[in-house]
């Protein structure tokens, strides 16, 4: 009875400045995100001649309770996505395939190793994603795949990447909803090239070989992620944000900004207006670095909000898919996934309670001095009261009580292991 109360009281004074509170209840709960698979077992996979994690990704930790096995990974994400409010998608990597203990190459994976995942989204009533895994294997151990100089390795990502898009379409057949499928690939070099171009044509040739493959529209969309810089690539990415940008807006292909690939000093909220004059869509992958791209669990702070203020003031919760990518050992994986994925829904839901139409024609007629003033405000309107409800409407717990559920899942399943 509380929260009701607390949130009639919020409504009202929303209300006061024309927000219709409901609307965009109703508008926040058809907005899917697309949580990614691997913050529950530290980017393993179960392929059975399993490698060391490399690319320049790390995870640190030894929280106990990592998932092993497909059924205790789908078990984690299940628990995770009851104590978040909406219908939402899962983000799986090729290394998830479940071959039965059969040793099968990455190029050579089909729609069949996926099997179980589709009819687990069926059962939740989840989308699926997809991403290529190009780390983590012996023909990426030199720190080079799709721009490679060897065409033998080239050709082997190249064919993996076609089979990924393949098992993509069959998620978009089976479920209704275009897979969206994300190339991201470590290639570059730890100090400075003495020829950067070439690389880079042939990664510009390669991905003209993987998307020469047709793939249906409606099952598959194809996107190309960029990143500023690695370990072990700490002077040249081949796939740099200029380089994706201008092959995505080319090949009518969605660019990715994962927001922890950039400078420490660019923010991705400042891009997506920009790309989205140019673009009928693009993707996301929120994260957190921490002085580099070091993928912590995404938090409520300023730069969240305000790609959430980007993607409503502008219209555009149609035309940005939203992932996260963040893995932490350190903590417990379910309770990451709950924190990460409800703030990325409260920024959402922040930015739908803004007078977005009025903040932006005080800018058009020069009054500076009430749009600061409204926009310092609106920081502390009783947003949290709405959320509270959100959650207890949407039948998942609210405030931190939540925390309570992943105390008992942590002791009798995760303590288990």
């Amino acid at each position: 009875m509380i929260i009701k109360e607390q949130y009639e009281m919020a409504k009202e004074a929303y209300e006061r400045w024309g927000i219709d509170v409901e609307g965009a209840l109703d508008k926040l709960q058809k907005i899917p995100i697309s949580i990614h698979c691997w913050q529950g077992d530290d980017v393993s996979g179960f392929e059975v001649n399993k490698q060391e994690l490399s690319g320049g990704i790390d995870v640190t930790g030894n929280y106990p309770g990592k998932a092993k096995t497909p059924e205790q990974l789908r078990g984690d994400l299940e628990k995770a996505l009851s104590l978040i409010p909406g219908k939402h998608r899962v983000n799986l990597h090729m290394i998830y395939a479940e071959t039965n203990g059969e040793v099968v190459e990455r190029d050579q994976l089909e729609p069949k190793h996926f099997e179980n995942w589709v009819n687990w989204a069926k059962e939740n009533g989840l989308g699926l994603d997809f991403n290529p895994t190009l780390f983590s294997h012996p023909k990426a151990a030199d720190g080079l795949t799709l721009a490679h100089p060897d065409k033998e390795i080239r050709d082997y990502w190249i064919r993996h990447c076609i089979a990924s898009r393949k098992i993509a379409e069959y998620f978009g057949k089976e479920l209704g909803t275009p897979a969206l499928t994300n190339i991201w690939i470590p290639d570059g070099y730890k100090d400075i090239p003495s020829d950067r171009l070439t690389p880079r044509q042939r990664l510009k040739e390669s991905l003209d070989e993987i998307f020469a493959v047709e793939i249906d529209e409606k099952y598959n969309v194809d996107a190309v992620e960029s990143k500023l810089f690695g370990i072990g690539s700490e002077a040249y990415v081949v796939g740099s944000h200029e380089f994706y940008l201008g092959y995505a807006l080319k090949n009518n292909k969605l660019c990715l900004l994962d927001t922890g690939h950039y400078h420490p000093t660019e923010v991705v909220s400042n891009k997506i207006s920009a790309m989205l004059l140019y673009s009928d869509q693009l993707a996301l992958h929120v994260s957190r670095p921490v002085r580099w791209d070091s993928d912590h669990v995404v938090i409520f702070d300023d730069e969240l909000k305000e790609i959430g203020l980007e993607i409503v003031r502008n219209d555009a919760l149609d035309k940005v898919r939203i992932g996260l990518d963040f893995f932490d050992a350190s903590i417990n994986r379910v309770a990451a996934w709950t924190i990460g994925t409800r703030n990325m829904i409260k920024a959402l839901l922040y930015a739908l309670l803004h007078p977005n139409e009025h903040l932006k024609q005080l800018q058009e007629e020069g009054n500076f001095t009430e749009r600061l003033a409204l926009m310092e405000e609106f920081k502390t309107y009783p947003f949290g009261a709405i959320w509270d409800y959100y959650c207890e409407k949407m039948g998942v717990p609210e405030k931190e009580t939540w925390m309570e559920d992943i105390k008992q899942y942590e002791n009798n399943v995760l303590l288990k292991r």
